[in-house]
């Protein structure tokens, strides 16, 4: 079984003639280790995918599976703990703590988790080490640029080693230089640590890092192909 399978799944929002398709009968499976970047407009349905995929949304109707775990028959402790163990998030906002240097934002998910500080410390540091940060660890956000402050919210998702990242819009805010800089990284941790990444954007300079390209069109999925990757 793939690591991420969607049978006609439905999302629908109110009823009778204001009912609302956000997701119209989708199927969808995505392997390990696949980059795929969800692209459509306003509307498309791509944003309400990722939250089904990401279980923070339930769909109205069909199934998903995530690691041959069926999602739709979980209670709502069960998909905590399911998106807890396998899935990282990256947004297009940092969700940086301002006043919190880079080091205690990223270890901030194993507080929650009650793991013992010098472990937490440890493994903060092993996450901002693979994305090039190892020596801004005491700098708050405010003394990081965009591209290190989204480098810095990609180390916070990577710590707990999540199999799969979950990355909405992750160069929203970010000028072509950083943008780059970001889109390299996911690239690497893709095809150096097998990291699974599903990528909505709006842009196709930034869909273009990605190996497969799913585009959405009124809740449906209008294209979906391989790509060559951009070096």
């Amino acid at each position: 079984m793939s690591l991420i399978e969607l049978n006609q799944v439905y999302k629908r929002y109110g009823e009778g003639e204001s009912e609302v398709r956000a997701l119209d009968g989708i199927d969808l499976r995505i392997e390990r280790g696949e980059f795929v970047a969800i692209m459509g407009s306003s509307g498309s349905g791509k944003s309400t995918c990722m939250n089904i995929l990401g279980c923070l949304d339930r769909p109205t109707e069909g199934q998903y599976h995530l690691a041959d775990v069926e999602v739709t028959a979980l209670p709502g402790d069960g998909l905590t703990m399911l998106r807890r163990h396998y899935i990282g998030f990256v947004f297009q906002g940092f969700n940086l703590l301002a006043r919190t240097s880079a080091l205690e934002n990223v270890e901030l998910p194993l507080v929650y988790r009650r793991v013992p500080r010098a472990e937490r410390e440890e493994r903060a540091i092993r996450a901002l080490t693979l994305v090039g940060l190892e020596d801004r660890l005491d700098h708050a956000p405010s003394q990081l640029s965009g591209g290190q402050q989204q480098r810095v919210a990609i180390a916070r998702a990577l710590v707990t080693e999540p199999e799969i990242l979950m990355a909405d819009e992750p160069t929203g805010n970010l000028d072509s230089a950083r943008t780059e800089e970001v889109m390299k990284l996911l690239q690497q941790l893709n095809r150096e640590r097998g990291i699974t990444i599903v990528m909505v954007t709006h842009e196709p300079d930034v869909a273009a890092f990605a190996k497969r390209n799913l585009v959405f069109k009124d809740g449906q999925i209008l294209s979906d192909e391989l790509v060559e990757p951009r070096p």
